[in-house]
């Protein structure tokens, strides 16, 4: 019998800044004890390993903060832990997130080495008046050229670009999906503007300052993300993320398919079956010195650990797999009937057409996918 799946993110909570938009567990980081955090990061792997061994190795995720700011040599120790502990007969990908300023770039062909073979980089848009607005560190041209080396550098290239800015008009936002399609990547993400709670836009909004755009106009910026992507064959295998087949990210599909994942690095999160076939949920601590003073100390960098009930394994597995197009498998993951799902309620979407069942899958339809998160707030309520 195969071994079953296992995703690893890293997490890298440092950034040169913090953008307005960001919700994510990341500090402005100066003065970093490299040495330090190498031995805490190879702990974490060889404790995380006698929990899990009897699973198969198949992704590796360095996200953040900004990985692409974490010291190559870091990088390359964590992945050769990686697989002398798991080995390396399926691990097929290896991402890393980044950001596109020039003394990034310069590192791009140090990951490489590494053992990184897919780049994820933060564009976030193309145009200098948003890219100001968003807070970012660079301008588009160092975008254009971030995508252009590493494309040159890596196997697989995917950029994220954000959309429904206050004031963008259709028209502008197709030139500028209708440029970044032109570019050739295999995947992009392509994430609504939202103005998420504690970040530094939040105030401004509630001040009336950021204005998003009408139900009405993000709806349709949404319909011509869906058909731009569509036509040069990048359709959305996930609601906010596009691909050719064959490109789509492994890491992220472990997630949304409800597969089993370890989380290592600041406020990092897992979900993993333990060797007694528990689902447990991990949560590390989210200041970065506390994280590494546990760890180093104490040999866990856990702030919370729990057995996740059958119950919320079906919820959870609904809540992320009918992210995905291809819906959930209820063969795997059967429909939490009771307390947690009302079967009529189901019934109702099904009827207006916003869910299918088609003997053990159960997804979500076109017309459905932009209100996905009301559909699930109504089928799990």
């Amino acid at each position: 019998m195969p071994l079953l799946p296992l995703g690893l993110y890293i997490h890298w909570p440092f950034c040169l800044s913090k953008c307005p938009y960001c919700d994510f567990n990341s500090f402005v980081g100066q003065g970093i004890d490299v040495e330090a955090y190498t031995r805490a990061y190879m702990g974490e792997l060889e404790r995380f390993y006698k929990q899990t061994h009897d699973l198969s190795l198949t992704s590796i995720f360095f996200g953040g903060g900004t990985p692409s700011l974490m010291p190559p040599l870091l990088t390359a120790a964590i992945i050769t832990k990686a697989k002398a502990l798991w080995g390396e007969s399926n691990l097929s990908e290896i991402t890393l997130e980044a950001n596109p300023s020039t003394a990034e770039m310069n590192r791009f062909q140090a990951f490489r080495d590494a053992g990184v073979n897919r780049l994820s980089i933060g564009i976030q848009s193309f145009q200098e008046q948003s890219l100001k607005f968003l807070g970012r560190g660079h301008n588009a041209d160092e975008g254009k050229r971030a995508i252009a080396m590493a494309q040159n550098i890596f196997p697989r290239v995917s950029f994220d670009l954000i959309y429904a800015l206050p004031e963008q008009t259709l028209t502008e936002w197709k030139e500028e999906l209708t440029y970044a399609l032109s570019l050739g990547t295999g995947h992009l993400s392509l994430y609504q503007l939202t103005i998420e709670p504690g970040t530094a836009f939040a105030p401004r909004y509630d001040r009336g300052e950021i204005v998003l755009p009408e139900e009405d106009l993000a709806a349709d910026l949404y319909e011509l993300t869906q058909t731009l992507c569509q036509e040069k064959g990048l359709p959305a295998y996930e609601i906010s993320n596009h691909a050719r087949r064959g490109d789509e990210s492994q890491h992220n599909l472990i997630y949304w398919r409800y597969d089993d994942y370890i989380g290592i690095g600041p406020g990092a999160h897992g979900r993993f079956k333990n060797l007694d076939g528990q689902k447990i949920a991990t949560e590390q601590h989210r200041a970065p010195d506390v994280w590494l003073k546990k760890v180093l100390e104490d040999n866990s960098g856990d702030i919370r650990t729990a057995v996740i009930s059958e119950e919320d394994q079906a919820k959870e597995a609904l809540m992320m797999a009918l992210r995905l197009k291809e819906g959930i498998d209820l063969n795997r993951h059967p429909l939490p009937y009771g307390a947690t799902l009302d079967p009529q309620r189901l019934k109702v979407l099904i009827n207006e057409g916003d869910l299918i069942q088609q003997e053990q899958t159960l997804t979500v339809t076109e017309q459905g996918r932009p209100r996905l998160n009301g559909i699930l707030r109504y089928l799990l309520g």
